[in-house]
């Protein structure tokens, strides 16, 4: 079997990425209840509210989910005494360093996997104990490695040096993309950019329509110094370009950004004056579709090109 079926429980190795304002608790049982995992992404939720949608999540699935949680945020000790309490059996840890709390979510039966961007934070990770690791090229949407390794690249050097699951993520949205990473030694794969512009997705519809409007080039790595994030270039990245080019100093810069600029764009829906948060795949997406919807095109697609495949070289 799968090894990240096997893990986690589930039908098909397709992990949705816990995203901050578009991973609440309809989302994440929509991809559960269609075979692949859900992750409720924490990072743009207080403790209680956390906790509202894992009880909500709970009622709308009998499927394995998990929970995303992004080890820089604040509330992260809440978050884990919130995910201990309520009995949910996986986490996903990304933005940090995985040894401080990978013992901790282990000693309560819970199954834990970390986000990395290079080889040596997959072996730290390795290290620390985790149970799988998600192996992210740059042209993954929002917070993102510096190094700007593709995951073409990263996936094959990775899976060579590290024998627990793999799942590949950057620049995945369907069956064909699925299939390339699985031949590149990826054991599953977590699809972000497609699931955030679902219907079951908490953000705005203007960032949904944006997202299918992205053409080739439309986004960008930026703020490497600061915190890299790729999002969708418009008047906030101009302004921050602008900065850079005008060598400000970081604090600036930070002022400038101030707090919940990602809300603003993606859940607020204000395209200028938001962060738009998203991967270089978003070229790529035409529709709002449905997770389930998402899910099984996916897998149709991977299976005929495996079979595409196959019959070119008369295997």
């Amino acid at each position: 079997m799968n090894r990240v079926n096997q893990l986690f429980g589930i039908k098909y190795p397709i992990i949705q990425g816990g995203m901050v304002w578009c991973s609440g608790w309809k989302l994440c049982a929509a991809v559960s209840n269609a075979g692949g995992l859900g992750l409720i992404g924490s990072g743009s939720m207080y403790s209680d509210v956390l906790e509202e949608h894992i009880l909500k999540c709970k009622k709308a699935t009998n499927n394995p989910f998990g929970v995303n949680i992004p080890l820089l945020y604040p509330h992260v000790e809440t978050h884990i005494q919130k995910v201990i309490n309520n009995d949910v059996k996986i986490v996903f840890t990304s933005a940090g360093n995985p040894k401080k709390y990978t013992h901790v979510l282990k000693s309560h039966g819970i199954t834990v996997v970390h986000v990395v961007s290079n080889l040596k934070f997959a072996q730290k990770s390795l290290d620390s104990g985790v149970d799988a690791i998600v192996v992210e090229g740059f042209e993954a949407g929002g917070h993102n490695g510096k190094n700007e390794t593709t995951t073409m690249c990263l996936v094959p050097l990775i899976s060579k040096k590290i024998d627990i699951p793999i799942i590949a993520a950057g620049g995945i949205s369907c069956g064909k993309s699925m299939l390339a990473a699985i031949s590149l030694g990826a054991d599953g794969v977590q699809i972000g950019s497609r699931f955030a512009v679902s219907k079951e997705s908490s953000a705005h519809i203007n960032f949904k329509n944006q997202v299918i409007e992205a053409n080739e080039g439309d986004t960008i790595l930026t703020m490497k110094d600061i915190t890299p994030v790729r999002l969708i270039k418009n008047e906030f990245y101009d302004n921050i370009a602008r900065m850079y080019n005008q060598k400000k100093s970081i604090d600036e810069i930070k002022e400038y950004l101030g707090k919940g600029r990602a809300k603003k764009g993606i859940f607020d829906g204000d395209l200028a004056n938001g962060e738009l948060e998203i991967g270089q795949v978003s070229c790529s997406i035409e529709n709002i579709f449905s997770a389930k919807e998402i899910v099984e095109s996916i897998i149709t697609d991977y299976r005929s090109q495996l079979l595409k495949v196959n019959q070119d070289f008369g295997l």
